[in-house]
Parts: C-alpha cells; sequence; structure tokens
C-alpha cells in the first residue's frame, strides 16, 4: 500500500459552515440503516441542503467553533472523506470529532478565528506540518494547529486500519 503525501498541503474550495455543526447533521440519524450513497445525500442538508450535491473532491470544509458537537459517531467524518472532502478546518472541534476524523485518515485542523475572515467559495491552502492556512483571494495567512508527526503518519496510511493493515503484512513477511 503506497503513502499519501498529499495530506500535508492541501489547496482547495472552502466550504464555509457556521458554528456548532453536530454530528447529527453530518451523518442524520434518520437515514443511518439507509444504503451508504443514500446517506451521502443528507451530510450536512440541514445547514446548506446543496453541499452533499454539489461538494467536489479535494474541497475543504470550513467550520466555525465547536465543529464536530454532539455524539460520537463515527460516520460524520467518514461521510465527509466519502464525498472526497479533503480536510476539515474550523475555528475549534469538538475532541472526538478530530480524533475520529485522523483516525480515519480525514485530515482536521484547528485555525481559531478563520470561519471570520475566510468567504465561502474562496481558495484556501492548508499547511498541515508548518500549521498555517493561506487564503489566496486576499492573501491573508493565519496560524492553525499543526498536526502531530504520529498524527501525520496515520493520515498518510489513510486511517488507523490501513496503517496497523500494512504493519500487520510487514511483520507476517519478516517471520
Amino acid at each position: 500500500m503506497a503513502m499519501n503525501d498529499n495530506v500535508t498541503k492541501i489547496l482547495g474550495r472552502a466550504w464555509l459552515f457556521g458554528p456548532n455543526i453536530s454530528t447529527d447533521m453530518l451523518s442524520p440519524g434518520q437515514y443511518v440503516h439507509h444504503p451508504p450513497e443514500e446517506r451521502l445525500k443528507h451530510v450536512l442538508e440541514s445547514a446548506r441542503p446543496e453541499f452533499a450535491g454539489q461538494v467536489r473532491p479535494g474541497e475543504i470544509v470550513v467550520g466555525g467553533p465547536n465543529f464536530g458537537c454532539g455524539s460520537s459517531r463515527e460516520s460524520a467524518p467518514q461521510h465527509l472523506k466519502d464525498l472526497g472532502v479533503a480536510a476539515v478546518v474550523a475555528d475549534s472541534f469538538a475532541r472526538i470529532f478530530a480524533r475520529n476524523a485522523i483516525a480515519i485518515g480525514l485530515v482536521a485542523i484547528a485555525c481559531p478565528t478563520l470561519s471570520e475572515v475566510v468567504e465561502d467559495g474562496d481558495i484556501i491552502e492548508v499547511d498541515v506540518i508548518a500549521g498555517r492556512v493561506f487564503i489566496a483571494d486576499r492573501n491573508i495567512t493565519l496560524d492553525a494547529d499543526s498536526i502531530p508527526e504520529s498524527m501525520m503518519d496515520v493520515l498518510r496510511h489513510g486511517g488507523i486500519e490501513p496503517m496497523l493493515a500494512l504493519i500487520g503484512a510487514e511483520q507476517a513477511q519478516d517471520k
């Protein structure tokens, strides 16, 4: 399995959301027993009904404070990843959402005040290693959290499961 180095710098169109985007908005409970393709149609529909149908691979979700609050449903970041979202950058995260995102291989990085200066549709560049977000349209650079190297390793492997599978395969070869 090849590692993904495209998680260190991400350039994409911003989809702006407000504060307190909950896991129920990201993964509405009423669709939990529907097929995956049906569930994905409803991601963030209560905040922006057009989102799931219009988001394109490589784009970036920008949230206000407390992004991913609510329950610990792992499907919340998974749905964003399945739609092709390259990263979630928010003023702040609910800790469980950020951990779940990294665990499945989705970049989640905090950048306080980003939601106050970015506009919907802006092209932004997220430098995950340096901990910076650059808004090209206005030549604005903001400090963001950086992701520790151990977590970057998880992201480069596409999540914890692919990373552990590779480690297991390597250990099996060594025997």
